[in-house]
């Protein structure tokens, strides 16, 4: 794809957490017919929408492992940098509550990665396989939105149907959007342990409530579309969020939280888009086979080279 922008996009790569449900480091476990991992499948993809450049948003104390068995790969392909999550990695003024011991979630791994990002940039989950046109229609979206004249901020995700996105083997969480006929997202909420049921998913509330859902619901998957100028809107929700919840070990601050507070405030709006593509990913170790045979069902179809990298 030829961007009509002056600036080539950058592709953001969440990669800091080790997989605690999966039982080690999922990033780096091979699922392609030649040994490649699913952040191959994802590179090669966004090659192909246009990406010029890739920052991973890794931990510091496995920095070197990743670059040797993945940053390597890649640097003779696209320009690489690299931004760290770490508990210290947070807006002067704020302080690590004591007894936290794990960095605050998805959102604050973007914000991590703001001194190192001037362009439009896509965000992903270093551990999800959006597909092929996924990254081309989020990439197209994001031109379109870098070069319009608009009052607000103009962002976009790729949504997918909640059904596709299940896992049997324990419950997970999604943010699980509302959306108007424009297709513009009117909130977005991180709901976490989500289960399969045989009518579709549930939930519990805040109550304790059973949520049932119909499986039909569009759903984030971490697939955003945003401009440079998110970043300080992004460190004031961090701010706020901090001197709200700054005080527990265990909360956690996902983009959608982020987002869904910016449309509320009509300080942006938010795309949602469709894709052909089919989301896949591992979230518990009996996933991995799923994933496996998808990925050697889409090189038996030509849908990539065998070996990827050649």
């Amino acid at each position: 794809m030829a961007s009509p922008i002056d600036s080539p996009l950058t592709l953001v790569v969440l990669a800091a957490g080790m997989g605690s449900r999966y039982g080690g480091l999922k990033q780096l476990d091979p699922v392609g017919p030649h040994g490649e991992v699913i952040l191959d499948y994802s590179v090669y993809d966004a090659l192909q929408a246009g990406i010029e450049r890739v920052v991973f948003v890794i931990r510091k104390d496995f920095e070197s492992a990743f670059r040797d068995s993945l940053g390597k790969r890649f640097e003779n392909r696209l320009s690489i940098d690299y931004a760290f999550q770490s508990l210290d990695a947070i807006p002067e003024g704020c302080e690590v509550p004591s007894g936290r011991t794990k960095p605050w979630g998805t959102g604050h791994a973007v914000l991590t990665a703001k001194d190192v990002v001037e362009t439009p940039f896509m965000v992903i989950n270093a551990d999800d396989f959006y597909g092929r046109s996924s990254y081309g229609v989020l990439a197209d979206h994001l031109c379109e939105a870098a070069v319009a004249s608009s009052d607000v901020e103009r962002y976009c995700m790729v949504g997918f149907p909640l059904k596709n996105t299940l896992s049997k083997h324990g419950a997970v969480a999604r943010g699980l959007c509302q959306c108007g006929a424009d297709m513009n997202l009117q909130s977005v909420q991180e709901i976490t342990n989500i289960r399969k049921t045989l009518a579709g998913a549930a939930y519990e509330d805040a109550s304790g409530a059973e949520v049932v859902l119909s499986g039909d619901e569009r759903v984030s998957m971490n697939m955003w579309g945003f401009l440079p100028s998110f970043f300080p809107l992004l460190e004031e929700r961090f701010r706020n969020f901090m001197a709200s919840h700054g005080d527990s070990d265990k909360t956690e601050f996902y983009i959608p939280f982020a987002v869904d507070e910016l449309i509320q405030a009509q300080r942006a709006t938010a795309r949602v888009l469709t894709t052909e593509s089919s989301w896949f990913g591992v979230t518990y170790q009996d996933d991995k086979p799923i994933v496996v045979n998808a990925l050697q069902e889409l090189a038996d179809q030509g849908t990539y080279p065998l070996p990827l990298w050649g």
